[in-house]
Order: structure tokens, then sequence, then C-alpha cells
């Protein structure tokens, strides 16, 4: 019903009931905002909580992770405590092993082996068999070798991609100790298994570009196996190596089984020493390449 008003012609009033029923409408829209944005606040609210109760659940988990992730430095303080001690790995100048090669080829043939390690950086090693001596030696500069199984009689100067492999066998501490001095950088990788072991795998790579990976027995932290890269003469290879059998030898603990090859291959040699001697008296011309005659 609409009503004009008596005192101003023309003006027309609507009945409250009229107003009343425009604003249900606007109310329960205004409700319904209203709701919607309290609903969506309080979910978000609830997602705020939730994450930050996950939070605190998660990161003691996390923390005690990362706690109980041994670091570089303290793999390294380990295995040369491993070995017998800063000191005594210095004290250690020279060592002399003695033993036997055994050399898969058809059949395995047995040679007489012999190794020679002085400080610093010096090694020449032996393989013996009817009168006949293989000889590697490397004197801190230079490698070479005499190679009678081949023909080749004669001392003969080696190449620096098959002197590599001297020159890390040369170092009587291994790859671990001093590494910075070596000018290599050391990683961890975590752990790996090796033969039902959870080894300790660490990433050396060495100044010239080749890359060793040494794995440490969890309980003694000391070497089981070293897997190198290296690059020679343009192609790309692994050497794997298996090392054990630690024996004690001026204080220091030295591997006497020792089996390397190609990675995954069945003919690696094997040496097995029966001797550890040292600091023994070595003269250095048993390392330099041989004066001619």
């Amino acid at each position: 019903m609409i009503f004009e008003s008596k005192s101003d012609p023309g003006c027309i009033f609507l009945p409250k009931m009229f107003w009343r029923t425009l604003a249900w409408p606007c109310a329960l829209n205004i409700r319904g905002a209203a709701v919607s944005d309290l609903s969506r606040n309080l979910y978000m609210h609830l997602r705020f909580i939730i994450s930050l109760i996950l939070a605190g659940l998660i990161a003691p988990e996390i923390f005690a992770q990362d706690k109980s992730q041994p670091t570089v430095d303290e793999l390294v303080a380990k295995n040369i405590e491993a070995k017998g001690g800063a000191t005594a790995l210095h004290d250690l100048q020279s060592l002399r092993l003695t033993g036997k090669l055994l050399v898969q080829i058809g059949a395995q043939i047995e040679l007489a082996y012999l190794q020679i390690k002085k400080r610093a950086d010096e090694v020449r090693t032996e393989a013996s068999l009817q009168g006949m001596t293989q000889i590697q030696a490397y004197d801190g500069k230079e490698g070479w070798t005499v190679s009678p199984f081949f023909g080749r009689k004669d001392p003969e100067r080696m190449s620096a991609d098959d002197v590599k492999a001297l020159i890390e066998d040369s170092e009587i501490d291994g790859a671990l100790v001093d590494w910075q001095t070596k000018g290599s950088s050391v990683e961890y990788l975590g752990t790996e298994d090796v033969d039902g072991t959870p080894a300790h795998k660490l990433k050396v790579v060495r100044k010239n570009g080749d890359v060793s990976f040494v794995y440490l027995d969890p309980d003694h932290f000391l070497e089981i196996r070293i897997l190198t890269e290296r690059t020679r003469h343009g192609a790309q290879e692994e050497e794997e190596t298996d090392l054990g059998d630690y024996e004690k030898a001026g204080g220091v603990f030295v591997p006497t089984s020792i089996e390397s090859g190609r990675k995954g291959a069945q003919d690696k040699q094997r040496i097995i020493i029966d001797k550890v001697e040292a600091n023994v008296p070595v003269d250095d011309a048993v390392f330099h390449f041989p004066a001619s005659k």
C-alpha cells in the first residue's frame, strides 16, 4: 500500500513492511559474506597452527639427522687416529713390504712382490718370476719402468698419464691425510654398501683432476675400498682397490691384503703382504732412473 503525504502533496511514503522486506535479503547477503570471510579466516588460521605443529615435530628429527651426519674433518680425524695417530704417521718415514702377487692369466700365476715407499713421494714396486723382474718406480718427479715380461729389459721413462697410479701409491698416509696440503678437495657423500658394510664414502678430487672415492669402515674408520676414476691417454678408466687385513708397523696400521683391477672385473690381481718393515734405511738411488752404463 502506498501513502501520499498530507503536508507535502506529491511526496509518497512506502510502508515500513516494504523496507523490512527489502532489508532481509540485504541482511542475509551481508551475513553470508561475513560467514564466508569468517570460515576462510578460521581455515587459514588452522592451517597456520597445523603447520607450526608439524614444523615442531619434524624440526627435531631433521636436526638430529644433521647432527648425526659426520663432517669431512671428523672422518679424516678418525681415519688418522685409526691408523695410529698423527705423531706415528709423521714419524713413519719409509715402508718395505714383501709378499706375493697373484695374477689371473687363464690360470693363477704367483710372483714375488716387493714395494718400498719413502717420504716424500717416492715408491718402487717389483714383481719377480723365473729370474725376471718387472720394475715401476717414481722419485717424486718422474716415473720409469722395466718390463722384461713384454720383452723390454732396459729402463724406460713413463708418460705423465702412466705415472698417475704410482704417484698415488707413493702416499704413505693415503689420500685423506693432509688433503689440503696436497691440493685436493674432499666431500662427504654419505654411506654406501661395500660387500654388506655401510661404509662412509668420501670423494677426493686431486689437483690433476683425477677422482678417488674412498670408503671407510664405519666401525674402525680405515680404508676398505678405493675407487679411482682417471683419464689415461684420452680415455676414462676406473680402478677398484679393496684393502684389508691391517697390521701394525712403526705404530701405523698398514693393509696387507690388496686386491685391485678394473671395476667389476673378475680377474683382479691380489697382493698378499707377508712382512711389513717400518723406517728401514733406503737409498734414494733405487727410485731414480738408472744412469747409463
